[in-house]
């Protein structure tokens, strides 16, 4: 009897492909090994886990929301913190070695400290990152890197203070400021911060963002802007692209490109800066994306599992966990989800179409 392609294998014996138990599948830049955890169809492993604690945020970004901002989930939609340790177990059980809070804005959850607690007392312990917009970052750094917070990433488009509120409806740049110091004091490192470069915006200052977070011994990575937006405004024309960004950056300092194996799975392409050790990230989402070696999986905050950004579909924990599923059931919907996962996300493709739910709502 067959095997059903619409479930995900067990074990390796059940793939059409495998020979072995060394059966190793070529997947972009790296090998992985099919029986192992999360497996898909294409034979990428899931490892990386985005958790989106909320929906909500205190900034509006123009290129992420509209100014009047967005509906927000009510506080029963999403997961509880009891619900978020129980899916975040499960998939730590499924290899899961790197975990990622993300929000809208992480911060805004209320018991952050505590959750963050519970989440790095699971084993095997991952390793515990968070993506911010900084905002009460300089408040509560202390108590996350008690808690047991590895490091940030926080999301800053530019230092110039008249932009920085042109660009997030807020004037609140000396609080981000404040917050990555207070990050970096508190051991949080090493501290990242997530830039966008966008066409006639802030694309003239990406090499002063470079100088900036240099002088502070903060590693830069700029991002590909994706078609993420609530207004689906997004562009490609309008884009600037990583070979743009590099090609601005070279400008000022000289950049040496590291080989593939100083990222391992990141998605950032990095360059030594006028020849080290300081070194500048470069992620190319939409025009050499990574999807070959793509190793996430993403929690939404209503408790949806998606296999990959773009997903055109997603699957309902929430809904399982509230009428009493249990472990198998849950993890039968997660594996499920996961073997549906698309060779890649198809931006470009002339049927793409940006994912109904926003950045915000997805989780970073």
């Amino acid at each position: 009897m067959s095997a059903d392609p619409t479930r995900p294998p067990e074990t390796a014996s059940e793939r059409p492909d495998a020979v072995g138990p060394q059966r190793l599948v070529a997947v972009g830049r790296r090998p992985v090994t099919p029986r192992v955890g999360l497996v898909d169809s294409f034979g990428r492993v899931a490892t990386d886990l985005r958790v989106s604690l909320t929906d909500h945020c205190n900034l509006r970004c123009t290129y992420c929301m509209p100014a009047e901002g967005l509906p927000w989930m009510a506080p029963p939609q999403m997961l509880s913190d009891d619900e978020i340790v129980r899916v975040v177990g499960l998939l730590v059980g499924l290899g899961v070695t790197k975990l990622r809070l993300t929000g809208g804005e992480p911060l805004l959850r209320a018991g952050l400290p505590e959750l963050i607690g519970r989440l790095g007392a699971l084993e095997p312990r991952p390793h515990l990152a968070m993506t911010t917009n900084g905002l009460g970052l300089a408040r509560l750094a202390p108590a996350l890197a008690t808690a047991g917070l590895d490091r940030v990433n926080v999301s800053l488009d530019t230092v110039d203070r008249a932009e920085f509120a042109a660009l997030t409806r807020r004037d609140r740049l000396p609080d981000v400021i404040a917050g990555l110091a207070a990050a970096d004091a508190a051991g949080l490192r090493p501290v990242k911060v997530n830039a966008v470069a966008m066409r006639g915006v802030n694309d003239h200052g990406v090499a002063d963002l470079l100088d900036w977070c240099l002088e502070r011994g903060y590693e830069l990575r700029f991002i590909e802007q994706m078609p993420l937006d609530a207004q689906h405004s997004w562009q490609r024309s309008a884009m600037i692209s990583a070979a743009e960004v590099r090609e601005r950056l070279s400008t000022r300092h000289e950049l040496t490109a590291l080989p593939d194996v100083a990222r391992g799975s990141a998605p950032a392409e990095l360059f030594l800066v006028d020849g080290g050790p300081a070194t500048v990230g470069i992620v190319a989402s939409v025009t050499a994306p990574f999807c070959g070696a793509c190793d996430r999986v993403r929690l939404t905050a209503d408790g949806m599992v998606r296999n990959c950004l773009f997903a055109r579909g997603e699957v309902d924990l929430r809904g399982p966990l509230r009428d009493g599923a249990d472990d198998q059931e849950l993890v039968r919907l997660i594996r499920g989800e996961m073997w549906r996962k698309a060779r890649g996300h198809g931006i470009g493709a002339p049927d793409f179409t940006q994912p109904a739910r926003p950045m915000s709502a997805i989780g970073g």
